[in-house]
């Protein structure tokens, strides 16, 4: 890829897909450094995974609980493991984590690492924000499945993968509602957003770092390229 600034969202469920998943952490951070080497950048927005419904699905078998409230159990899991991120990028990344994705950061380090942010949506949709306000045109989503499929190839034998699909095609499988825990490929509500803003969102199983790396060379790469 051209040098430019890279926006990654990185799915809690490859951070913590049960326990922290030391061993990818570590193979992530070496190819992240090693793509900054490059005078590239690298917005990294950090979602909630296993975390995040984990504590979710507590609340509810206690009392029964808000949507907001959910949303917010929701974010703070999302900082968790953005602070960890941040932390293992030490003095390479920005010293904060970065809660609000449409505020400017003022920082020469190349690696920026943020979280969710608002109730409404998950951090993929702070990931759209963070892309919009650096100005990036391409948002990866490192989640752990390797393609969007028509349907739900879980249920659906005949679920087709998808290499490339429009933004009104991929909303019509998502839909339009976002609720708290949600396992989609791509939030619904974010969906929105970067089919307005008009940023190509490049979805691939983030635990297949070579795949990744050959996307970052600009070689052919499993994944699915919404736009």
């Amino acid at each position: 890829m051209d040098n430019k600034t890279l926006v990654i969202s990185l799915g809690g469920s490859i951070i913590v897909p049960d326990k922290i998943d030391e061993s990818f952490l570590k193979r992530f951070r070496k190819l992240m450094l090693d793509y900054v080497k490059e005078d590239n950048k690298v917005v990294i927005i950090t979602g909630g995974g296993k975390v995040c419904r984990r504590y979710i699905e507590s609340a509810g078998k206690i009392t029964d609980v808000k949507a907001i409230d959910n949303d917010w159990v929701g974010i703070m899991a999302t900082r968790l493991n953005a602070e960890l991120v941040r932390a293992i990028f030490s003095e390479h990344a920005y010293e904060r984590v970065a809660v609000n994705p449409t505020k400017k950061v003022d920082t020469d380090k190349r690696i920026i690492v943020g979280c969710g942010w608002q109730p409404g949506c998950s951090s993929d949709m702070d990931a759209v924000l963070f892309a919009k306000n650096v100005k990036a045109d391409t948002l990866v989503n490192l989640s752990n499945i390797e393609y969007v499929y028509d349907k739900d190839p879980n249920k659906f034998k005949d679920a087709r993968k998808l290499e490339k699909v429009s933004w009104k095609e991929f909303r019509k499988i998502v839909g339009n509602e976002w609720k708290a825990g949600m396992n989609l490929p791509f939030d619904p509500v974010a969906s929105k957003e970067a089919e307005k803003v008009g940023l190509k969102v490049v979805i691939m199983k983030g635990t297949e770092l070579d795949n990744f790396n050959n996307f970052l060379e600009d070689k052919v790469f499993k994944g699915t390229v919404i736009d």
